[in-house]
This record gives structure tokens, sequence and C-alpha cells, in this order.
């Protein structure tokens, strides 16, 4: 066990000590009130940094540290207009609905946003649709961030013996389970730990802890990324280096090969495996192996393994550093004979044998021939990022919980100057990545914590890595306490207590509660086990469907005092269908989880289109609301409607 990975694992374990600190602080401080109350919202009681924190840290989950550093580092520079608009969300998901919504929700005690639509409409039927909604593209999200959590920490504990010796006794107490033992046993054992630390801490602490932590987490967030900034920055020769260097490069080749050892397996008596990520030299080429490779001694073609697949460096500074370091022996060379299947070849589809894609747009993608962020479907995510995250019930429940108007308005603007200023180095990180971490394409989404633990090794500080991997944990962290808060809440407060005993005491809401949380978890591992490459894609597909579910029939219901119970059941399963009907078609056209983006727009906004246009008919189309509620929620100057 290297000093350098034990202080980083040490680094490491005081940050999650203190998570588990702050939710204990948290059980004890909600001891003796209202268990509901405290346990979903914290007693709608924080203030402008907790309030904040806690809002920005569970927007900024493991897609903002996992995915989308993947994306920086496949695409490039082009990212920068992707991510643009998160910059001014803050400015459009807070004071769209917050101090609007606060003031509903106080009105009629509701504690979850089915229960705030329920309560608007005194309708059961629009609580219990949206609801069954919230629940099935909320797990979407959970999965995405269990697979980001097991991912950061397989990296981490990667080179540590004792953490070997535990793979090994996973895979070979999981290899007949059957869908379990696909996973790699590294990743598995990651997972269940990263599932069990995040449960216990959320069952214990509640929604007081999760905003706690979430200030811990903030913070540790905003440090990570500037340390990395930094260090990145020094490492490559300052940001205009970079980008020359970036203009040089050329996308890599993904092919399928056979290899073949030089010294002939076929005299050894035992099978030779290479790991996925080593490093072959052959002819003059480099190529990095994308899967496991194993040659056998026995069988017709002994000491020459079954075609694996391997990515192909073309960039010919690439191609002298790395066969440099190899001489060097800074990276073993094992010796192999590559021949690659030209039938397999998979060049980009766009930017194939091109320089300068990565710091031009649209960007190099291998899939669409237009690239990566084409002009159009750059603007749709300028509207897609702020108004996607405004229909996020994670945020809008955070909205129910901070005490006054003052506290929102000086959180707009802090959330604001955080996020233009995380967002913006990360992609300045990563692109500093490209340059000084070939090959990641093989395995993108581990690219962030490959790069905290290759920049604080190059520093002579590996114990910092602990730190800056706690940053991108912190971030799922912060997303999946949230999350499993939700999806227990709402089966617990909007379909238990609404729909099957009223009069439940505390004490069966708080097992209810525990046991909710416990079980969405396990379901949730169980489902990740075999995730899709892209974390991202995950990401945008249940940030897109809860937005199109979610986010008209909330403004109309806020703001329009015609909008009826009727109009928002279908407004919700009209931005549904529409988002499960493009992500079906995107599925038949392209073999890929991804919506399809017709006329070149986002999809988001044809989700949001048919939400509104079967709104507005059944409003025109059907009786007009209940005068009591317009009454109720549009005329009242009560100073608990004044907030």
């Amino acid at each position: 066990m290297s000093e350098g990975s034990t202080a980083a694992l040490l680094t490491f374990a005081g940050y999650t000590i203190s998570v588990f600190i702050l939710a204990i602080l948290s059980n004890r401080i909600g001891k003796g009130k209202d268990f509901a109350g405290e346990y979903f919202l914290g007693s709608r009681s924080f203030g402008v940094w907790a309030f904040a924190l806690t809002f920005a840290a569970t927007n900024a989950s493991g897609g903002s540290f996992t995915g989308f550093p993947a994306l920086i580092y496949t695409h490039g520079w082009t990212l920068a207009l992707w991510i643009a608009a998160y910059m001014v969300m803050p400015l459009v998901s807070m004071a769209l609905i917050g101090k609007r919504m606060n003031q509903i929700a106080r009105k009629t005690n509701a504690l979850t946003i089915p229960e705030v639509l329920r309560a608007r409409f005194e309708s059961s039927a629009v609580g219990l649709v949206a609801t069954s909604l919230l629940i099935f593209f909320m797990f979407f999200y959970l999965l995405a961030q269990f697979k980001a959590g097991g991912i950061i920490l397989s990296t981490l504990f990667g080179d540590e013996p004792l953490f070997q010796s535990a793979v090994s006794f996973v895979s070979q107490t999981t290899m007949n389970i059957p869908w379990v033992n696909q996973a790699e046993p590294d990743y598995l054992l990651c997972l269940m730990l990263f599932a069990g630390a995040v449960i216990i801490y959320v069952v214990y602490g509640g929604f007081r802890a999760v905003v706690w932590t979430d200030v811990m987490q903030g913070i540790v967030m905003f440090l990570g990324v500037i340390l990395m900034l930094g260090m990145a920055l020094w490492q490559v020769g300052g940001l205009e280096n970079a980008t020359r260097q970036l203009e040089k490069m050329e996308p890599p080749v993904h092919a399928t090969a056979s290899l073949r050892d030089w010294n002939d397996t076929s005299t050894s008596n035992v099978d030779q495996t290479y790991p996925k990520g080593t490093w072959l030299f052959d002819s003059g080429q480099v190529y990095r192996l994308g899967e496991q490779a194993t040659l056998s001694p026995i069988g017709k073609h002994s000491g020459t393994s079954q075609p694996v697949k391997v990515l192909i460096i073309k960039t010919p500074h690439e191609v002298k550093e790395l066969n440099a370091k190899r001489e060097s022996g800074e990276i073993a060379d094992p010796g192999l004979t590559v021949s690659v299947h030209r039938d397999s070849y998979e060049p980009y589809a766009f930017g194939h044998s091109r320089v300068g894609t990565y710091v031009s747009n649209p960007g190099p993608d291998s899939t669409n021939e237009l690239g990566f962020l084409a002009v159009g479907t750059a603007i749709s995510f300028f509207i897609f990022w702020p108004f996607a995250a405004t229909g996020q019930p994670s945020n809008m429940v955070r909205l129910l919980s901070f005490k006054d108007t003052r506290t929102l308005r000086y959180s707009i603007v802090t959330v604001a100057i955080y996020y233009s200023i995380i967002y913006f180095s990360l992609i300045i990180i990563f692109c500093c990545a490209r340059v000084l971490m070939p090959g990641m394409e093989i395995a993108p989404d581990q690219t962030m914590p490959a790069f905290a633990a290759q920049l604080t090794r190059n520093a002579g500080v590996p114990w910092l890595a602990g730190l800056l991997v706690a940053a991108p944990f912190a971030a799922v962290m912060s997303s999946v306490d949230s999350f499993l808060l939700v999806v227990s809440s709402a089966v617990v407060r909007d379909i238990y207590q609404q729909h099957v005993n009223r009069e439940a005491p505390d004490k069966m809401i708080k097992i209810l509660s525990y046991s909710v949380t416990v079980i969405v978890g396990v379901l949730a591992v169980l489902c990740v086990l075999n995730p899709p490459q892209y974390l991202q894609d995950l990401i945008v597909f249940a940030t897109g469907g809860l937005a199109a579910c979610f986010l008209i029939p909330m403004l109309l219901g806020l703001y329009w005092r015609r909008m009826t119970a009727s109009a928002t059941i279908a407004a919700m399963f009209g931005g549904t269908g529409m988002h499960l009907g493009l992500t079906c078609w995107g599925y038949y056209a392209n073999q890929e989880f991804r919506a399809y983006s017709f006329l070149g727009v986002n999809p988001f906004i044809w989700d949001l289109v048919g939400s509104l246009v079967l709104a507005l008919i059944v409003v025109a189309l059907g009786p007009k609301p209940r005068l009591d509620l317009v009454l109720k929620f549009f005329h009242d100057n009560s100073p608990a409607n004044r907030n």
C-alpha cells in the first residue's frame, strides 16, 4: 500500500466521517418535533447559506462531476455552449416559482410537490398522477447518481491491496448470481459501499441532515474545483498552451483487435490476462484496451486473444509522448502484437482525422455526422437547463423550505455566482485533462477521479486526491440523499397517508419512511449494476422527463386562475407522453438511450409544447375552475400568503 494512496484514503475517510457526524446532530435536533415536517422538510427554517448551498449542491449532481467532465473530455470546448445556461439557471428556477410556491405550501401545510398540486386543485387524482410520474422518473435519476458513486469509489480505492482482496472475494461470491455477475467486481463492491453509506445517513438524519451535509458538500465541491483548476493549468503550462495543444489533436478511433504475445503464450500453461486500460505498443502505433483481454495457451488459437475492444491513438504528439513514457518505464509495455479487425473500425462520424475539432463548434462526435453540438441544439440547451431545472421536484421541494423572501433573494445571487465559477472552471480543467491524460475514451465517466489522482500525484501531494475526489462524491451524495427523500415522501406522504391511512401515527410514518428509503436504495443498486456507458444519458432522460411532467402544470397552477385539475393531469400526461415517445423514437433510429432531436430542436422543447397544448385544450373545452379555489389562492391577502 503506497503512502500517497493511504493518505488520500485517510483524507476521504475524514470527509465521510464528518457526513455521519452531521447526520447524528441532525437526528438529535429533530427529536421532539413533528416527524413528517422535520424529516421531509426540516421544519421550513433554513436561512440564506443553508438554503443556497443545499439548492446548489442538489443540482450539481453526479452528472456535473462525472458525466459532464466525460463530455468535456470527449468533445472539447464546445461544452461551454452546452452548459452556458446553467450560469443563469437560479434566476429562472428560483425566482420564477420560489416565492409563490412557498406561499401556497405554507398556506396548505404541504410537504411534497404532489401535495402542493393536490392542495391547489383539491384533487386526489392530481396528487396520485403526480406521485406516480415523480417516482418513475426520479428512479432513473437515482440510477445515474448511484452509478457515479460506484465509479468514484472504485477509482479512489483501485490501487489498495486490501480493496483488491475484497474485490476478489466479491467476484468469487457473485460469479454464479444471475444479473449481479455481469457487473465488474470492483464497481459492484464500491456501489454497495456507497449505497450503504448514503442510505444510513439519510434514514438517520432526514431532511435536516441532507441540508447540513449539502452545505458542507457545497464548500467541498467549490474548494475541490478551485484546487483542480490551479493544478491543471500549472501542469499543462497555462490555458494558452492547453488550447494550442488541443488545436493539434484529432479524435481517437474505436476498433476491435486480436492480441498475440511476442513471447508465444502457447509455451506456458497459464492464461495471460491484461486488464482494461492496458497500453499496447506495436509497429509505431499506440492502442489502449477497452476491455479485459485473455491469452490462453490451450485451443486452436493458442497464444491469441479473442477479439477485444481497443482505442487507437491518432494524434502524433500523443503517440510520441506515450512512446517516451514507455521507454522511460513510466508505462509498462506488455509486448503484444495487435491485429486490428478493419471491418470493426469505428471512426468518429464527425471530426475523424481532423485536427482542431476539440476547439471548434460543433465538436467531434462518434455518432452524429453533424457534430456534437449544432447551433440549433446549442440554443435548445440554453432553454433546456434553466427550465428543466425549474421543473425538478428535488429543486421545487427546496423552495418549500426557506424561511422568508429575503432568504430567497440573496440565495438567487449566491447560487448564480457559485455555478458560474464551478462550471466554467470544470470546462477548463477537463480540456486540460484531454491534453494531459490521453485514452480515457475507454471509460469516460472515470475521467474526473482519474484526473484528480494524476494531478495530485504529479504535484507531489497525493493525499490531496482524497479531497478532490470528495468533490464529485459530495455532488453525488447531495443529489442521492435529496432524491431518496423525494421518493420516500412521495410514497409515504402522498400514497400511504392520503389513500391508505389518513390518521397514521408518527411512529408508523417513521417506520414506513425508513423502510421505503432502504427499499428504494436497494432497488436502485440492483438496476444500476449494468448501466449505460454515459451517465449523462440517464441524467438527461430523467431531467427532461420530470420537467416535461411538472413544469407546465406547476407554472399554470401557480399563476393562472383558470387552470383546472383535469387540465393539470392532461398537461402531465402530455409532456410525459411526448418525452417517452421521442426517447423510443431516438432509440429506434440511433440505437441509443437518447431522445430523438426532431427538426434539430432539443426534445425538451417538444415535451413542453405537448404539455402546454393539451393543458390549453382541456381548459378550453372543460368546465371553469371552482370559484372557492380561485378566491382561496388568488384573492387571499392573509399574512401566511404574503410570506
